[in-house]
């Protein structure tokens, strides 16, 4: 037995939990009873909408479809239930269920399951827990009707899995140049060289090449969206600091919608171990921080799209409109804007050619096992930096920090610096700029300079670069106040000439977090002057939901 199969067999009780006649019969009203026949498909794959299913008597089997075969994943009898966290959200899932022994189940439809688990918190838990868990056991057991098959010479490849990984999409990876069995798979489907990375799904669906956003299309990974419905609050970023807002908003009983241009986490989410952050003693990842928030945010009633970049805000006319890429569009009484920074390329040619060819923006677990045993490069002197030296130096043969300053006293918190100056597995160079990077479809070396000496070239195929932020604050020009560096002007640091500009016709001055514009607001590393740090961004992100209230009641 591996390790996964362990773990699964541990939460066995809690991802399959028997209800009792007393939790079934509160059930009851929110449902409707249904005779099942033996064969009969309750649930296919794919399949969006569906209900939660309680078994009353009978059996039920359910599967998961592959590319070659179906597995059994578990069996379902008297007090079981189908679901995960896609029937929460209403979105395609991937088990078929089938009718093993005829009897009768008790089916809740998605919105009755929305009201139980923010009313019912003895069922509420047990569901959400459950849930949690089996979409955890689909990924560690790598159960999944979605192969993608890539290659580490394919920049496009590693991208695909990140996407995939990042937003807890269950999915299995297949390498052509360590797998086998992939090329034969790429012949089965007609599929070229020059398409892959390609994706394969159990019906025999392909998609080749894609980015991002055809490929949330292709898996059905999002909720329908209205764009003629006007939501209480649009989001824009579902870092901390969007999801903060958003589990709050949702809370409290508005209408919200995230849009997120990558994975909710945002660049937090990519942290390898976060320890300073409040209430987590032994630390938290970001990808684990950010999926239990987007958890509750999905609970509360929260909807939240992937890969949708949004490209414009409309703010000449109430309500607001938020142009996406695609000509598509949503209407807002309020916005926050959370779209947070992107760290900046240093000046150094070819490097762009290289990113997901041995140029990285994350040191995440993926990277890690691409790596492993290597020497490998930072450059950049902040937390995020500090923590990839420190997550990277247990796996890799040496790690590199380059910075451009004396030292990293003055961006990275003491613990980190105490960490690194303590392992002998990482080497921080002061002073240090990339100069040059070579390689032929891949990194191969890498030169830097140190002020005053001469050029060193290792041969370093993995470099990780967490350099100073930029705003992603393009798609807000000439709508809101930017500062000299784009980062989004709010509160006291808006001026009268700015707000002037703005065509500012409050009575009142701007809230606290409120940009020029009224009703749309700033929080997180988007926001002039705020404080690069996860807890900061949730806090801004949850305060600016009681100045949206009273925009939205005046």
């Amino acid at each position: 037995m591996n390790a996964a199969d362990e773990l699964l067999a541990k939460r066995r009780e809690q991802m399959f939990p028997k209800l009792n006649e007393r939790q079934i019969a509160r059930l009851e009203p929110r449902g409707e009873r249904r005779k099942t026949r033996a064969g009969e498909v309750l649930v296919e794959r794919g399949e969006a909408h569906r209900k939660l299913l309680v078994v009353l008597s009978g059996k039920l089997e359910v599967f998961i479809p592959g590319v070659l075969d179906e597995q059994l994943l578990t069996e379902l009898v008297p007090g079981d239930f189908t679901g995960e966290l896609s029937t929460l959200r209403g979105l395609a899932g991937f088990s078929r269920v089938r009718v093993l022994e005829a009897g009768e189940v008790l089916a809740l439809g998605e919105q009755k399951l929305r009201e139980l688990v923010q009313t019912d918190a003895e069922l509420s838990e047990i569901l959400m827990r459950a849930f949690i868990l089996r979409r955890m056991g689909l990924i560690a057991t790598g159960h999944s009707d979605v192969t993608l098959i890539g290659s580490r010479h394919a920049g496009n490849t590693l991208k695909l899995r990140e996407f995939l990984t990042r937003n807890n999409y269950p999915y299995v990876s297949l390498d052509l140049d360590e797998d086998p069995g992939a090329q034969a798979l790429l012949d089965r489907f007609h599929v070229k060289p020059e398409e892959v990375p390609v994706v394969l799904c159990s019906e025999g669906e392909v998609l080749r090449n894609p980015d991002i956003h055809a490929l949330a299309e292709f898996l059905g990974m999002n909720p329908e969206v209205d764009d003629t419905r006007v939501h209480d609050l649009v989001v824009v970023g579902a870092g901390p600091a969007g999801l903060a807002a958003a589990v709050y908003a949702a809370s409290e009983g508005l209408d919200v919608l995230v849009v997120e241009s990558i994975a909710y986490g945002g660049q937090a989410g990519s942290s390898s171990k976060i320890e300073n952050y409040l209430g987590f003693p032994t630390g938290i990842s970001g990808g684990a921080l950010a999926g239990r928030a987007f958890v509750q945010a999905q609970k509360f009633g929260a909807n939240v799209t992937v890969a949708e970049q949004a490209v414009r805000l409309d703010c000449s006319r109430r309500p607001y409109t938020i142009e996406l890429a695609g000509s598509r569009k949503v209407l807002a009484k309020t916005v926050v804007v959370a779209s947070g920074a992107r760290y900046r390329l240093p000046e150094c040619a070819e490097l762009q050619r290289f990113v997901g060819l041995g140029v990285y923006y994350a040191a995440s677990h993926l990277e890690a096992q691409l790596c492993g045993g290597k020497e490998v490069a930072i450059v950049g002197g902040g937390n995020s930096a500090g923590q990839a030296a420190v997550f990277l130096a247990t796996s890799c043969r040496h790690v590199h920090i380059l910075v451009r300053g004396p030292g990293l006293a003055e961006s990275m918190s003491r613990y980190l610096i105490r960490r690194i100056e303590e392992n002998a597995n990482i080497t921080l160079h002061t002073y240090t700029e990339i100069e040059e990077v070579q390689g032929a479809d891949h990194l191969e070396r890498v030169t830097w300079r140190k002020k005053g000496g001469e050029p060193q070239t290792r041969d370093i195929a993995h470099l990780f670069l967490m350099t100073g932020a930029e705003p992603n604050t393009a798609w807000l020009q000439g709508c809101v106040a930017l500062d000299a560096k784009g980062f989004v002007r709010t509160g006291i640091d808006l001026g009268a000439e700015e707000l002037t500009a703005a065509g500012w016709a409050q009575p009142r001055a701007p809230y606290l977090l409120e940009t020029s514009k009224p009703g749309v607001f700033a929080a997180g590393d988007v926001r002039c002057g705020s404080v690069k740090r996860v807890a900061s961004a949730v806090g801004e992100g949850s305060s600016c939901v009681q100045f949206v209230h009273r925009v939205l009641a005046a």
